[in-house]
């Protein structure tokens, strides 16, 4: 295993800190001073300026993508994936439009590749002001859709791995609709992520128009090409449901967060945020239920742990706390549903 070697005299990191301190604080400023030295390191590595250019380029479009997003903390996002080939009066696009309008009800923002089909039609349900814009730089033009473009909250990406990192980040659930290449891409990049643990675990809609079999054939080929040579397990199935209906789909995404907020992990422990205490009887049967999910001890409930004070906005809701075993976050995503269906 290569580790990281950064060779720097105290002089030097001196004037790291000192930089980092003039613009963060706490353990914000911490990390500043740690990016600084990793950025320093690029130079001691004598990256080449190829190397250069590329982190150079990520690292800026991360920052504008997160001051774009950091204005709107408190709102809840869904991304929607799909084709921008459709026509915007086909059933697949009228009815993207009528979901982003449902959940811009439900004061959820959307947040599209910008382009138009599928995205557009999104944005024209959720409308520009309940609406982000991840538009990519492409050899054929892609230009952005009319009810997004010039939009302060429309940001153009030069590569693919930081717009799907910011989709991902920044997100509460995901909704996907027909698509191509582009739309197969970002489906399985999601659910591998969940699958592995890699990204927090969120309601994934695979929609289809009413008589539409696209996702069908897709769950086909998923059951018997994979699931059948055990290439992924029955459980991972649970990581997300097929519709035709947005009533089902709105209510996937507000049932997902009727109780459950977050979570995090906490060493080995994974450390559930919800809204509000459950029963001691509910507690034992979900105990029951998934016991053999654990690696050791109970699922217990409790307050926040001494190690959660970096975020202190947080501290005063109830906690769900287990040590799973981190192979089966299919398992982990019903737990969730249990917890938001037990008794308070």
């Amino acid at each position: 295993m290569v580790e990281e070697v950064i060779y720097m005299d105290n002089e030097t990191r001196s004037q790291i800190r000192n930089l980092a301190e003039k613009v963060a604080k706490g353990r914000s400023m911490e990390l500043v001073e740690d990016l600084i030295e990793t950025v320093m390191g690029f130079g001691e590595d004598n990256a080449s300026v190829a190397d250069l250019k590329l982190f150079n380029r990520a690292l800026r479009e991360l920052r504008t993508a997160a001051r774009v997003f950091g204005k709107f903390p408190d709102r809840k996002k869904i991304t929607v994936f799909g084709s921008a080939r459709l026509a915007l009066d086909t059933e697949e696009c009228k009815l993207a439009t009528a979901f982003a309008a449902r959940m811009a009800e439900h004061d959820y923002m959307v947040i599209t590749g910008g382009g138009d089909g599928i995205m557009g039609a999104a944005q024209q349900g959720a409308g520009a002001e309940n609406s982000f814009g991840l538009n990519i730089r492409l050899p054929f033009e892609q230009p952005a859709n009319i009810i997004i473009d010039g939009d302060p909250k429309l940001i153009l990406f030069r590569y693919f791995f930081t717009r799907k990192l910011v989709f991902v980040k920044d997100t509460d659930a995901f909704a996907l609709f027909p698509g191509g290449f582009g739309t197969m891409d970002e489906g399985f990049e999601v659910l591998t992520l969940m699958q592995t643990g890699k990204s927090q675990i969120v309601p994934i809609i695979f929609f289809d128009k009413p008589d539409g079999y696209y996702w069908e054939s897709w769950r086909r080929f998923i059951c018997n090409d994979l699931l059948s040579k055990g290439l992924i397990s029955e459980s991972d199935l649970n990581l997300f449901i097929i519709t035709h209906d947005i009533d089902v789909a709105t209510a996937e995404i507000q049932k997902f967060y009727s109780n459950f907020h977050s979570y995090r992990w906490v060493h080995e422990r994974m450390v559930i945020r919800i809204q509000r205490r459950i029963s001691d009887k509910a507690l034992a049967d979900i105990n029951r239920r998934f016991a053999h999910l654990l690696i050791e001890g109970e699922i217990i409930q409790t307050s926040a742990l001494v190690e959660e004070k970096d975020t202190p906005e947080l501290q005063d809701m109830p906690r769900i706390v287990l040590i799973p075993g981190k192979r089966d976050f299919g398992m982990l995503r019903l737990l969730i549903d249990a917890i938001n269906a037990a008794d308070i």
